[in-house]
C-alpha cells in the first residue's frame, strides 16, 4: 500500500476537498481501498479521474453525465491512453455543441447588455406574447441558435 495516497494527499494533489472526494466516492465516480484501520487509500490513477471530474464540472457537465463517461472506462486496471481517447471521442460532438452554445450566449449576452434593452425589436432574447411557448421551455431562441 506504499504507492497509495491518503485522502489528505489526494486532496492536496487534486485540489479537491476531502469532503468532495468522499462525495465523489459515494457517487461511484472514484474508488478507494481501505486499510486495516478502515482509512481510505487512493491509487494515483484516481488523480486522472478527479481531474476529469473537475474540468467537466467547470464546463457545466452534470455529475450524472460524468459518471456515465467514467463508467465506460475499464474496471480492474488503470485506464490507458486509448481508453481515455475513446471516452474523449464519445464526448467530442457534445463538447462542440456546448462550445457553440457558450459562444451564442456570449455574443447575445454582450449585445443584450450593450443595448440596455432599449431596442426590443432587435433583442435576440425577446419573446413578445410568449409566442415561443409552444416550442418548449427555456430560452428557445438561444438554444436553437437563432
Amino acid at each position: 500500500m506504499q504507492d497509495l495516497l491518503t485522502i489528505g494527499d489526494m486532496a492536496v494533489r487534486s485540489g479537491v476537498a476531502p469532503s468532495a472526494l468522499r462525495y465523489y466516492e459515494r457517487l461511484g465516480l472514484i474508488h478507494s481501498v481501505r486499510t486495516g484501520g478502515n482509512q481510505r487509500r487512493y491509487q494515483r490513477a484516481e488523480l486522472r479521474r478527479v481531474a476529469f471530474i473537475r474540468v467537466s464540472q467547470q464546463v457545466g457537465v452534470s455529475l450524472d453525465d460524468i459518471k456515465d463517461a467514467l463508467a465506460s472506462l475499464p474496471g480492474g486496471r488503470v485506464p490507458t491512453k486509448t481508453d481515455w481517447a475513446r471516452l474523449s471521442a464519445r464526448w467530442h460532438n457534445r463538447l462542440e455543441e456546448r462550445i457553440k452554445l457558450l459562444e451564442r450566449l456570449r455574443d447575445n449576452l454582450t449585445g443584450c447588455i450593450g443595448c440596455g434593452c432599449l431596442s426590443l425589436q432587435k433583442c435576440t432574447l425577446y419573446n413578445p406574447g410568449d409566442e415561443l411557448a409552444a416550442s418548449g421551455p427555456g430560452p428557445r431562441k438561444l438554444l436553437a441558435g437563432e
